[in-house]
This record gives C-alpha cells, structure tokens and sequence, in this order.
C-alpha cells in the first residue's frame, strides 16, 4: 500500500510533464528562424512524431502563433507573446532596470512604450506596476523619431536571424557610407543616451561599432552569417569605458578631498584601482579601451579632478581647461 501512487499524483504528473514538454517545444521552435522540421523537434524533444503533431496543435490552441511551410515549422517572432512571473524581490530588480531605461531613452520608443505597458499589466504587486506604467507614458511623451526606429527594427530582426544589414550611415563628420554589417551584438551606452550595434563591416573588413541614432537606412538582406566562435562580446567590451574598443591604456587621475568620498563610493569600472592620500583626496587608475569615452565624464569633476596619466588626455583636458576659462574671463570683461 505505502508504494501505491494515488490516481491524482498521477494526472499531476503528466500534466507538469506535458507542461515542459510544450516549453521545450515553444523554446526550440523560436530559436530556429528558418524552422525544424517534425523529426528534429521529436530528436530535439525526446518523443515521437506524432506527440510533437499533437504538441504543435496544443501550442496554437494556446495562442502561439505557429507557422507551418512544407514540412517546417517555427513561431512567428513579430506576433509572439513571453510569459514571465516574478516574485517581489525580481519585480523590483527590474524596477530599477525600468527606471534606468526611462533615464537613456531621449526619444519616443513605441516597443519601449508597449514592452512597459505589458509589464506593468502583468505585475501584481499595484505600487511597482504603478510606477512602471509612468516610465512608459514619460517615454511616451518624448518626441518620435521615425528613422531611428526602422534602422533598430531592421538591426534588430537582422541580428536575431542571423542575417546580414545593409546600412546607410553618416559618421559624426557628416560623411555617408554604405556598408554592409553582420551584426554580433548590440550594446547600449553607458555614458549617453544612444544603442549601438557592433559587428563585421565589410567596407572596412573588421568588426566596427556603429550608433543606431546615425543610420538613415538599414535593410535586412537575405545572406544570412555566423559569429565566430572565438567572438564573445562581453572580452570585446570589457575594456571600454562605454562601448568602444581601442588600444588599451591606463588613465590615472587624482581627485581632490571635496569630492573623494563620491569617487570612492562607486564602482566606475572593473579595472580600478583607488589609493586615499594624506590630504583627503584619493588617485583612480583604470584601464580602459582608448580615453575618448572617459574625456567627458573626466571633465564633468572640473577643477576637482587631476589628469595624470595618459600624456595626450592631460593635453587635451588642460586645453578644455584654457578654453573654458577664455569664455568666463571674456563674459567677465564684457559685463565690466
């Protein structure tokens, strides 16, 4: 008697069974663009044939929207709806990632408005949904800049099936190239509010970063890439203060007591390195891909902050020193 499983548990089990059956199959069916056929999904699933037929039918009576052609099937990705439950603790994590999101948008991101929007529904908990929902409409009140977002949907539909992106892009010199990008990764900034994409150019025959706000034009070509197994975006960025990656080089900086107890509160990359000196003030050195990201938050501590190393951004913040006291000495002798 004590071994006899009750004809409850038993229903209950088939039901989780088939429950994560149905997953796994959503899942793979996702993550294949191009479809799989049925005997891929039951290799891939562990059950016959005829289970994923049934299987498949399950799905679109739960509303994902399966797509069928020939003898493929696969999910149509612009049509489909996630589920997530959270708990409170998880809610509020990404809250917070909510809150940084309406910070970098500087314009009108109609996905942006409608990702928040579903969150917020979804949310039982009222006060974070609340909140969340105001992140949406002050996003929603920013002006909406049309071509920035067909480039992302292009970028974005490109790099989620793999296949390559024809751009038309204006440097920040103004100069128009077109070029056609297998895209890796895409990575927003750290320092503005701006997303960039970051792969193959074959103009240049290297891995570039690209900002999405200076694309005019991309469309999404039919030749589909792989990444290279040895690229991982995450070593690619690890030196850059933002997104850039250039010649590595040490920075050192020395800050005065006014504002070392700031610097030091804070984690500002990976790399750093704090000393506290006899006067109040405290040394920061890191080692980041290039200066021209850190320049500017470099002179956002102004005259509380030391260039000490490297040469050339000693140089050219000592310049935006000398010109930045030009302006005030000329207003000065205007307003005598």
């Amino acid at each position: 008697m004590g071994n006899c499983v009750s004809p409850i548990r038993l229903q209950m089990d088939r039901i989780q069974s088939r429950a994560a059956r149905l997953q796994r199959l959503e899942h793979n069916l996702y993550n294949a663009p191009q479809g799989l056929r049925a005997i891929e999904l039951a290799e891939r699933c562990g059950v016959d044939r005829r289970t994923i037929y049934r299987d498949i039918d399950a799905l679109g009576e739960l509303g994902v929207p399966v797509w069928q052609d020939g003898p493929r099937y696969g999910i149509d990705r612009e049509s489909y709806l996630s589920t997530v439950r959270l708990n409170l603790n998880e809610a509020i994590a990404l809250y917070f990632a909510v809150r940084l999101l309406a910070h970098h948008s500087d314009e009108h991101n109609p996905h942006v408005v409608a990702a928040l929007s579903k969150l917020s529904s979804s949310l039982p908990d009222s006060t974070i949904a609340q909140h969340i929902s105001r992140a949406a409409e002050s996003i929603r009140a920013k002006p909406l800049r049309t071509v920035y977002i067909r480039a992302l949907e292009a970028i974005t539909r490109a790099w989620a099936d793999k296949r390559q992106v024809r751009l038309h892009y204006r440097s920040a010199s103004g100069e128009l190239t077109e070029r056609v990008v297998n895209p890796y990764f895409l990575e927003a900034s750290r320092s503005e509010p701006a997303s960039y994409v970051i792969g193959h150019d074959d103009l240049r025959g290297a891995i570039r970063t690209f900002k999405i706000e200076r694309v005019v034009q991309a469309d999404v070509l039919e030749q589909s890439y792989s990444i290279p197994d040895d690229f991982d975006p995450y070593s690619y960025l690890a030196s850059s203060w933002s997104v850039m990656n250039e010649r590595e080089v040490e920075v050192w900086l020395r800050f005065s007591s006014a504002v070392a107890e700031r610097v030091r509160e804070s984690v500002w990359h990976h790399s750093q390195r704090i000393e506290n000196l006899a006067d109040g003030g405290c040394e920061l050195r890191v080692l980041v891909g290039g200066v021209r990201e850190i320049r500017a938050w470099v002179l956002g501590w102004g005259a509380d902050v030391e260039v000490l190393d490297p040469p050339e951004l000693r140089a050219d913040v000592a310049d935006h020193a000398r010109r930045m006291a030009a302006h005030y000495t000329a207003r000065a002798i205007t307003a005598d």
